[in-house]
């Protein structure tokens, strides 16, 4: 099985390797979790991904994971914005019951000032 992802140049951009199918794409139904988005490199932690549901929403989350426990990867259609620019969209395969993080970045505001 090859490794996933590999880094292309030096952007945070992934080229998705073929993974050896399963043999019984049931069996991996039982055992693991599809997540679907743009894969990225972790940016200090080689052993992990971030995985972006939706690379243009301004409603942004990401997931992370550890590679080791990603089982399966399906390449999807890419997406293309106004500007024809393409992200690349996977579908990975999680183990079960690993540890995984669904990571919300936001603006620190003093909500008073909005308030009456």
């Amino acid at each position: 099985m090859s490794r996933f992802p590999v880094e292309t140049g030096k952007t945070n951009k992934f080229e998705i390797q073929a993974y050896k199918k399963p043999r019984d794409p049931k069996a991996i139904r039982d055992t693991h979790v599809a997540f679907s988005g743009a894969p990225r490199k972790h940016p200090y932690d080689s052993q992990k991904i971030i995985l972006v549901p939706d690379p243009y929403s301004t409603n942004t989350f990401y997931y992370e994971f550890m590679t080791d426990d990603i089982a399966y990867v399906e390449e999807l259609p890419s997406l293309v914005d106004m500007d024809g620019q393409t992200v690349t969209m996977a579908r990975i395969w999680v183990k079960k019951m690993s540890v995984g993080m669904r990571c919300t970045p936001f603006f620190v505001e003093d909500m008073r000032r909005f308030g009456g």
